[in-house]
């Protein structure tokens, strides 16, 4: 009798309890897409669509054991790293993928809520450039982030080409700039590959507030297609076509009263199963 597997990937990342963004929207971006979702909680940040209330921290030992729990039995094909607040935190999720083979590994530097909230102080974000941007494939800063890592400001599309020379020097492999801060009638994201080409994307920017949880649900779409066998590249742009459709399908519906949910599943594929070789 043949056996199948399911292609995998592993989000590690905060909660949100209102369901548009972290843990949540990466077990629905991976389900949409066709994978199996494993997860392992690294904070409870209190949320709804109008913000971040409160952020509650989950022990570092609990982090490292869950990672371990889930790669010892159901070893991902791709990880998605989310929110990670604190450098206890950064340096528990590096030293223990180390013990680990090596995987396809997308980073989404959370640092600032889609509500302008920042989320993780200066400290932090050292330790991150050291510990996780040398295992990351990719890393998916928005403009705000992107501005932070860069050490200037972001606001136009001639910057963000800076900003990408900028923060390619502390380390990272590649990196996705993501433009949906633009102030424009498009938006256009740059793919900084691991050679230091740029790649434009242009798309059109839809009038709604239901965009939370954007950035969480492109990173994991990039995690799926690597899981998947594609390259990074084509994992980018496939990333970015799925999140494109998920707003445009979910742009008229009110979720809340803040900024809404994307619609995950305007069109869900079924379960992949890969034959055991």
């Amino acid at each position: 009798m043949k056996k199948y597997t399911y292609p995998s990937v592993l989000t590690i990342a905060g909660f949100d309890g209102s369901g548009g963004a972290g843990i949540q929207a990466d077990i629905k971006t991976a389900s949409a897409l066709g994978c199996f979702s494993t997860s392992v909680l690294t904070a409870l940040p209190v949320q709804n669509t109008q913000g971040v209330r409160k952020i509650y921290p989950i022990p570092v030992e609990a982090v490292a054991d869950q990672i371990e729990a889930v790669l010892d039995d159901i070893f991902p094909d791709a990880i998605k790293i989310g929110m990670v607040h604190t450098p206890e935190l950064v340096e528990t999720i590096a030293k223990t993928l180390s013990s680990y083979k090596k995987i396809p590994v997308v980073f989404d530097p959370v640092m600032v809520a889609t509500s302008g909230h920042r989320l993780i102080e200066q400290e932090t974000i050292t330790t991150i450039i050291e510990k996780l941007f040398p295992i990351a494939d990719i890393i998916t800063p928005n403009m705000d982030e992107a501005a932070i890592l860069a050490k200037m400001e972001v606001k136009t599309l001639e910057e963000m080409y800076t900003a990408g020379e900028h923060i390619k020097k502390l380390g990272c492999k590649s990196i996705l700039l993501k433009g949906g801060h633009q102030e424009t009638s498009t938006i256009t994201s740059l793919f900084v590959d691991e050679k230091g080409n740029y790649h434009s994307f242009e798309t059109e920017k839809f009038v709604t507030n239901n965009t939370h949880g954007s950035g969480c649900t492109l990173s994991s779409a990039i995690a799926v297609f690597l899981a998947q066998g594609k390259n990074l590249y084509d994992a980018v742009v496939l990333g970015q076509e799925y999140v494109f459709h998920a707003i445009e399908n979910g742009k008229d519906v009110q979720t809340g009263n803040g900024n809404g949910p994307l619609n995950h599943f305007f069109n869900p594929q079924k379960l992949i199963k890969n034959e055991m070789v």
